[in-house]
């Protein structure tokens, strides 16, 4: 097979790539920006591109499929030649669902908890050494790849992202997959720019659940009110089994979570309502094939969580620095909420970006009323030029202010600014919780915690 990539630079079209090479494939791409990790990545396996743009001329009929990311555009010289020439053209998702059509599809899908709960399935699965394909939004410790595609194996676990699949495929990726096993984590309103209601974001669940293969089942999270109502009144035509699931019984002890299970204790490396509630639903997915109880909580207590998923940077006796991709209202409540129940004791400080298209946007900024209340103390930074390189209206500092709903929230336009303020902070018996989809503007959070006051 020779398969070309439009866009091959993006995070999940390079390791499609590679999972494609790695099957034997004849690969090919091109993208008019390729940043690391992705450039070495790409480097190291001989399919870099030689040159950076787009390059009509090497679209041919000897192409057996084209595959499209979503950072190409509908007008891409490539893509427009690659249609004259009658090839097959697929978006990401449609790829996926074409390589493991014939295997038992697992899609985790929500609006938060995805990564999360993908990554804990597929390192139960590799721990009981079950080979499964997959495709994944983070990289895991463990795997070379965030994408696997393989003739063997039996079982695909997939994350399900409700974005758009590509520039000419308006569907959300999760509704191509067609799940024999489906997770859902939560529905809370994201993505206004596609889904400008809550109704109609809200929808995109409820077709999710009616494209579960006949005879499948749905996971899902029981103290998520709007879930429970699409759980409830879907898959009646399709026969599909139910399993809701909540926190399991847990306690902590000196900043560590256990599970009570039985009459045992079992030790976590994470921590969190949220995270246990991913923690069970994953459970009850592994169950459907094959894993017991007991094997699942064997793997599970070796699990330190998927990157930039309270993902820890730094620890010292009295101090603890995370980082996390949290950004939208109901992933900041939750993250903060963590923090704070895990380290009752210490000053917890939550810094936030406010990144993306939703949370920079005027309308939606007022869904974050008290996303960062338990924290000790509260901080927002956003860049002016990011919104205006959105193309959305400016908003300002009193309009943060007033949308969070808290009085001491501080606020920052400047990311040496924010670094200034916490170098200047002393941090004995305190957690930093740095929050955001980007970076803070190229915030280095190692060097960061290094040059802090403990």
């Amino acid at each position: 097979m020779r398969v070309h990539l439009i866009a091959i630079g993006g995070s999940a079209m390079h390791n499609m790539a590679l999972a494609l090479y790695e099957k034997g494939f004849t690969v090919s791409g091109s993208d008019d920006e390729i940043n690391e990790p992705s450039k070495s990545r790409l480097a190291k396996k001989g399919l870099l591109p030689s040159q950076i743009g787009w390059f009509p001329e090497k679209i041919t009929s000897h192409i057996d499929a084209v595959i499209l990311g979503m950072h190409a555009r509908a007008d891409n010289p490539e893509l427009i030649r690659a249609k004259e020439l009658g090839l097959k053209i697929y978006s990401y998702p449609e790829y996926i669902y074409e390589a493991t059509k014939d295997k038992t599809r697992i899609v985790i899908g929500g609006s938060h908890g995805k990564t999360t709960i993908t990554a804990m399935i597929l390192h139960v699965l590799n721990y009981n050494k079950m080979d499964t394909d997959f495709m994944v939004g983070a990289q895991l410790e463990g795997f070379d790849t965030m994408v696997k595609l393989t003739k063997e194996s039996k079982v695909a676990v997939i994350e399900g992202d409700e974005y758009l699949a590509s520039p000419i495929d308006r569907r959300p990726k999760f509704h191509l997959y067609h799940p024999n096993i489906a997770l859902l984590s939560g529905i809370a309103w994201d993505h206004i720019n596609v889904f400008p209601t809550f109704d109609i974001y809200v929808d995109q669940f409820t077709q999710f659940v009616n494209l579960i293969e006949p005879n499948g089942s749905l996971v899902y999270c029981n103290e998520d009110k709007e879930l429970v109502k699409v759980a409830e009144k879907a898959g009646t035509a399709n026969q599909i089994k139910k399993f809701p699931y909540s926190v399991p019984p847990n306690k902590i002890v000196d900043g560590t979570t256990y599970l009570l299970v039985n009459g045992k204790e079992i030790p976590l490396l994470i921590f969190g309502d949220h995270n246990l509630m991913n923690l069970n639903g994953a459970r009850m997915v592994c169950n459907q094939v094959g894993i017991s109880d007991d094997q699942f909580y064997n793997a599970i207590q070796s699990f330190k969580g998927a990157a930039k998923r309270l993902e820890l940077v730094h620890k010292q006796e009295k101090f603890n620095f995370y980082k996390d991709f949290a950004h939208s209202p109901s992933k900041l409540k939750a993250t903060t909420a963590a923090v704070k129940q895990q380290f009752a004791g210490r000053y917890i400080v939550a810094c936030m970006e406010l990144h993306t298209f939703s949370s920079l946007t005027e309308e939606f900024l007022n869904e974050y009323k008290g996303a960062m209340n338990t924290a000790d103390e509260a901080i927002v930074y956003y860049n002016p030029h990011t919104i205006a390189h959105k193309k959305l209206k400016p908003i300002t500092e009193e309009q943060v202010l007033k949308a969070f709903d808290r009085k001491d929230l501080k606020v920052f336009t400047d990311s040496a600014s924010v670094v200034k303020y916490l170098q200047e902070k002393r941090w004995n018996n305190a957690v930093l919780l740095m929050m955001s989809s980007g970076n803070f503007d190229g915030v280095d959070f190692k060097a960061l915690a290094t040059s802090l006051q403990l």
